[in-house]
């Protein structure tokens, strides 16, 4: 099923238990699940009954499929990863992976709109926000980063790439900018978070206009650097890098539109690669759209092109495609 089928069952079957009952679901989503319902919600206008009664089947048939295995899931987590990594490798994983309740103050901020979180945070120290945008989403901290000064973004994103981690004294820091909203800094450890990867995915959210600047800063600074960032980023272009299967699951869940604009300010490589990967009739009708579509901004391709490149490194997250290059794991 494809993202926005998947939404707007979602939000059908939200509809149909009612405003107390979606109201409790929604306690459990993150800001952007929260926000991404929202909209498919406002978007719908009337459903068939006959609909309502399909997601509903559906969701009954998927829930009785359902059964809880482990009483206690994080224990279990702690336990497995430990017997099978030892506990040196072990606790650098659990605490990325269970991290969220020891931060949870931050939550505060993921609800709001990046140049919220820029105006609230301009005037703190580039390490403070290092340590703050790093347990952001990416696609968030990118959108913060767009509306801080070239200096205080360069600045920023040198510290987020050295990040080793974060130690308590400076969660003592992070309780003192956003008011104590972070709770038991004495008790939390430190957690795996920032580094090449991390400045990675956050560098390659912001577009090309930005990516140079900051990239050229840190070379200044590290060119060694540098290098293990570029390495693991992961660009339009590097869609040439996918094998044939890989573009064909990414192109089932592109829309035509989509596309044609992407590809506007691709190479004529990569459009070669994705023409040779479709139907003779569906890359026909491709060229001919992009033959005829008259000239698109340039923040529009790039906008595109970002919605591809997260729906291509969804699908690595879900182990459906491997992405080349980009250091120990391949991953970006």
């Amino acid at each position: 099923m494809d993202t926005e089928q998947g939404l707007q069952d979602a939000a059908i079957f939200l509809m149909s238990l009612g405003e107390e009952e979606a109201a409790e679901v929604f306690k459990h989503l993150s800001p952007k699940e929260v926000q991404r319902l929202g909209e498919t919600i406002a978007r719908m206008r009337a459903v068939t009954k006959d609909k309502v009664d399909q997601v509903v089947e559906k969701f009954t048939h998927e829930a009785a499929s359902q059964s809880l295995l482990v009483s206690d899931t994080d224990n279990y987590v702690r336990a497995v990863l430990k017997r099978a990594l030892g506990d040196d490798k072990a606790s650098l994983l659990i605490d990325r992976i269970l991290q969220g309740g020891d931060v949870s103050g931050i939550e505060s901020l993921k609800w709001m709109d990046p140049l919220s979180v820029a105006e609230l945070l301009r005037n703190e120290h580039p390490q403070i926000l290092a340590a703050i945008l790093v347990h952001l989403d990416f696609e968030q901290s990118a959108g913060v980063l767009k509306n801080f000064t070239e200096r205080t973004r360069n600045e920023v994103m040198l510290r987020i790439a050295t990040l080793e981690g974060i130690q308590p004294a400076a969660l003592k820091d992070l309780n003192e900018v956003l008011y104590k909203v972070l709770a038991g800094g004495d008790k939390i450890r430190k957690s795996s978070l920032g580094g090449v990867k991390a400045a990675a995915e956050i560098i390659n959210l912001m577009g090309t206009s930005l990516e140079a600047s900051v990239i050229d800063s840190i070379r200044e600074n590290d060119g060694d650097l540098a290098q293990k960032i570029m390495d693991k980023m992961f660009t339009f272009e590097d869609l040439l890098k996918l094998d044939n299967k890989a573009v064909q699951l990414v192109l089932k869940e592109v829309s035509s539109d989509t596309l044609v604009i992407a590809l506007k300010g691709a190479s004529g490589e990569l459009k070669e690669k994705i023409l040779s990967n479709m139907s003779s009739r569906a890359a026909e009708s491709l060229r001919e759209d992009l033959e005829t579509r008259g000239p698109v901004r340039l923040s529009e391709v790039e906008a595109q092109q970002k919605d591809i490149l997260k729906l291509v490194r969804r699908l690595s997250d879900e182990g459906q495609i491997m992405l080349a290059g980009g250091g120990d794991d391949s991953f970006v």
